[in-house]
Order: structure tokens, then sequence, then C-alpha cells
């Protein structure tokens, strides 16, 4: 899911220990699963009156906050810095666009300042993530916490209007990358949400406020950096360069580099040879090659068995980790060449963003931009039809642009059409007769191929489940949604009535939280929001509840067939 060091695998069964030894549950109970997600939002909750949220489990040296540099200094901040024992520091300079500020360039990487209370995923994860909050932000509405779904919302307009996009997360390393993009969706989420604003005026404001920050975050997926080539899609990219500073060691890369050394047949080109400890004409080559060992020391230790990654490699990884599927082998292995790829997945979730924005710009009395909006989404299912529908397998694939050739392994994101509202009925037919490709015991596997990475088979995720399953739901099949909502459900209530826990993903082949991952990252982590989020949608879903919706413009779809 996001970039985590080895060594928290230690602290995970650690606490995997402690919460079995205080289990009381034995058997699934759907009502003490709810009990616990209840109660989870407020553990989960950062903000800073509390000094936790500063702690960043993943590196180490005293804590350190920055303020944007064209922001006022907030009432009260320079006693957080007493109390929490944290340096307060300004950025640089003013940030207009996503990556202008390379993390590099910064004296310490620190946390990055957000105004409002948010909910962090869970473990190690104690800051907020960009697409997490979209699926936490269903949970806090289900349940009835409207305020704090708001200051979520707030909070990633905050980061695209100080930090040029909504960010990975809200750390100085994530200045560089976003996460799938569903602000439009957070965006429209709250204004249908009762009890959201005081008024119609008020709300009106805030959509005045939001709408101009929602399309500066949607400009970032047709920089030429994320654009797939000329099929008029878009891809992940990341707009640094090298090895992630988040790593905060090398073991991961050296990794990489004795699987590949060990699977020669499936190498895409991976590796450069190079020493370890190179001279000054041999660093100054790889800077160009591979990374720059001088700058970097991740870079520095990512060499074993004579091999370095290739520069080419190191711009996968980072994609790869934009998308949030970090790690997978199905965007080559360890994911290392999803920037060459047109991904279902992302581009369906522009098609609902445009969508998105053809409905807010209406709401605003934006006519001509709202047509716009419409003309962009129509343009983007048409390439999708072109390059990511396949009719001989009934499914949408993704696109190797580099190669010009669909990939040939299925993907559960090929179910993400549905959810955005693109696919016409004989292609949501025909996706509904794949279900069997992915379905598990315990829900949808994320594919038909185990690589031991978590985000391949066997392992499954709520946020892939609840794009899939609401998607077969709005499109007529309600069976099948509701047979899946129940296996997923099951799934959780499982592993909760194990060890007293709700975790980050889970094993779809034996329905429980058993997650044996062989390559990355190695943990399964205690929490965890989107997951709570999830099942509480579902149980939602399973009682014929629906939350309210905005105002759409599905009749006038006319790409959409439907």
């Amino acid at each position: 899911m996001k970039t985590s060091p080895r060594i928290v695998s230690l602290l995970g069964a650690a606490a995997l220990v402690l919460a079995s030894a205080t289990a009381n549950a034995a058997t699934p109970d759907p009502a003490k699963t709810r009990t616990y997600i209840h109660k989870a939002w407020g553990t989960l909750t950062r903000s800073l009156d509390d000094c936790s949220a500063l702690h960043d489990p993943k590196m180490t040296g005293r804590p350190v906050l920055y303020l944007p540099a064209d922001l006022s200094r907030p009432a009260g901040i320079d006693a957080v810095a007493r109390r929490c024992r944290v340096e307060v520091r300004t950025l640089p300079s003013r940030i207009t666009r996503l990556g202008e500020l390379m993390p590099s360039t910064l004296p310490a990487e620190g946390l990055l300042y957000l105004p409002r209370p948010y909910v962090v995923p869970g473990g190690q994860f104690n800051e907020m993530y960009g697409w997490d909050s979209y699926f936490i932000q269903l949970g806090l509405l289900a349940d009835g916490h409207v305020d704090l779904a708001r200051d979520m919302t707030d909070n990633a307009l905050f980061e695209v209007e100080h930090y040029g996009g909504v960010l990975n997360a809200n750390r100085t390393y994530y200045l560089t990358r976003s996460q799938p993009p569903f602000l439009s969706r957070m965006i429209a989420d709250v204004l249908a949400a009762p009890g959201a604003f005081k008024d119609e005026a008020e709300r009106h404001a805030w959509l005045v406020h939001a709408y101009p920050l929602a399309v500066a975050n949607y400009r970032i997926w047709t920089r030429p950096e994320h654009r797939a080539g000329d099929t008029g899609l878009a891809r992940y990219f990341d707009l640094g360069s090298g090895p992630v500073p988040e790593m905060h060691g090398s073991a991961y890369y050296r990794g990489v580099i004795d699987w590949v050394l060990a699977h020669p047949d499936e190498d895409p080109g991976y590796l450069v040879k190079a020493s370890e400890h190179p001279d000054a004409a041999e660093a100054a080559q790889l800077k160009t090659t591979s990374c720059d060992v001088k700058a970097s020391s991740v870079c520095a230790g990512a060499w074993s068995q004579g091999y370095r990654l290739k520069a080419d490699y190191y711009l996968g990884d980072r994609a790869m980790r934009e998308s949030g599927f970090d790690t997978n082998f199905h965007f080559g292995p360890y994911g290392g060449t999803t920037h060459h790829y047109a991904g279902v997945g992302l581009n369906s979730l522009l098609y609902r963003y445009e969508r998105d924005l053809h409905d807010l710009a209406l709401q605003l009395g934006k006519v001509a931009e709202a047509q716009q909006w419409a003309d962009a989404a129509a343009r983007r299912k048409a390439a999708m039809d072109k390059y990511l529908w396949r009719p001989e397998r009934g499914m949408y694939m993704d696109y190797d642009f580099t190669q010009g050739k669909p990939s040939s392994q299925p993907y559960v994101t090929t179910y993400w059409p549905l959810w955005a509202g693109l696919a016409s009925k004989d292609q949501a037919r025909a996706l509904a007769g794949k279900l069997a490709v992915f379905e598990r015991k315990g829900g949808l596997a994320m594919d038909d191929r185990s690589s031991g990475a978590q985000w391949d088979e066997p392992f499954g995720w709520a946020p892939t489940h609840w794009l899939a399953i609401s998607g077969l739901d709005e499109y007529g099949f309600h069976d099948d949604a509701r047979r899946l909502a129940r296996k997923f459900m099951a799934t959780v209530e499982t592993g909760f009535a194990h060890d007293g826990t709700i975790r980050e993903k889970y094993n779809m082949v034996l329905g429980n939280a058993d997650v044996k991952v062989t390559a990355g990252y190695t943990t399964n982590v205690i929490g965890f929001g989107w997951t709570n989020a999830v099942y509480l949608k579902l149980y939602q879903l399973l009682q014929g509840a629906r939350a309210p919706q905005p105002a759409t413009s599905r009749s006038v779809q006319a790409p959409a067939g439907h």
C-alpha cells in the first residue's frame, strides 16, 4: 500500500502476539466487529493537539513540522512546538505544482502541516494518505462522523493549495508524487452529506473554493510526465528520481537485485553492472545509468552481487508507489515497469473525476466548462475502449504503451470502470462473467498469479472490493455484489474473531488474515482505516441502505452506453 521499511515487520509480529493473547472471541461476531470499528475512528484520528501525530515510525531523528511558505504562522503553533518537542520550520518557497520542491533539498524529513484533524490508516502509517482518505471518508460518513469527513476533504484541498496536489501523504518525502485521484468524489460526497453545512450559502461558498482546487489537482494527470505516450490516457509517474528516501535503508532494493538475479528469465532489464564502492568516474556515470551514490545513502547501499538497479527501474518503482499498489508483480517484477502502462484503474478514476467536474461545474452555473469536462470524459472513454478493452477476453487490460501491446495478465482493476460508470451494458455483462478469475473463498484476489507480493494473489484489499462490488451493484448485478460483500465481510470477521484486530489486507484463498508476503513488505498492519470503512459500506449495501447521492448527470453520459 504505502512505503514501509522491513523492520516494521517485527513490530507487526509483536502486535499480533499481543492481540492474540488478549482476544476473547473465537466465533465471528458482526456486532463486535462493528463496535470495534465505531471506536477505532477516535484511535486513528490525529491533529496537532496530539503530539503523536508528529512522530514518524518510519524515520529516526527529532520530529520536524514544516509550514507552507505562503501561509501565515498558525496561532498556537509555538506552543505545539514546545509541548511536543518538535522543530517547526517553514518550507523555503511557495509550491504551485507537484514536484516543484524536491525533498532532497530540505535539511531534514518532516511532517507537512495540515489545518484540520484527519484519520490515519494505522500502524506505522501515522499521516494522512491520499487514496486511503477517500475510503476512510466513506466510512466516516457511513458512521455519522460528518464533520471529520469534511475535515479530511478540507485537508486534501489544503494540500493542493499549498503543496501542489493531493500527496501520497503529508510527509516531505512525498512531495514528488500523488496517489490514485479521488478528490472529486470526496468533494461530491461531502456536498451530498446531510449536516455537512449549516445552510445553502455555506455549501455554495465551500464549493466555490473547492472546485478550482479540484481542477488544479486534476491537471497533475494531464502533465507531460503523466501522459501514457500518444494514447490519450494517463500513467502513474513520480517526479523524483533514484530510490525513494523514505526506505531509510537499502535492504528492499538489494532484495530486488537478488530476486532478478535468481530469475533471469523474468528480468525486464532492471540491472546494470557496477561496483559496490565506485570511484569518482564511475559514480558520475551511475548518476545517469542508475542513481546518485554520493547524494543518497539508500542509492549507495543498493548494490548486490556486482549489480545495481537501472535508472528506469527507479522511475517504475516510484510510479508503483504513486499507484498505491506497492508492491506488485503485475506491472513487472516489484512493479518496476509501472510507468510503462496506461492503467485501467487510473484512467477509470480520471473518467469519474471528469464526470464529477462536469457535475460540479453545473452546480456553479459554468455550463460551457461543464461541457468541456463531458467532452474530456468522452475522449477518455473512447481511448479506453481502443487501448484497454479486450473483447476477446471480456475484460479491460492494462496497456504497455512503450511496447504497444496489452498486458496478458488480468488484474482486479478491470472492475473499476463499473464504479466509474463508463462501461457499456455489454461490457458490464462480460465483466460479470469473469468473476471466477478473481473470486476465492474470502472475496476477490488481486489476480490469478501468485508472486509473493502483497498486491497479487492470494491477497485481497478493502478498496478494490468496494470499487468492484459497488460497481457491480450499480450495473444491476445485485446477487454478485451481495455474495462478494458477504465473503469479504466474513473474512474480516474471521480475522477479528481470531485476534481482535482489523487488518490492512487479507488472504482471499483462506478467507482470513493469514498473510505471508515473501516479496516486498511483509507486515499486515493493524488498524485499519480503509478496511473499517469498506466493512461499514458493505454492511449498508447488504442492509439495502444507500448513502445520499449527489445530483448526477448519468442521463447525459452518452459515452457510457447505459
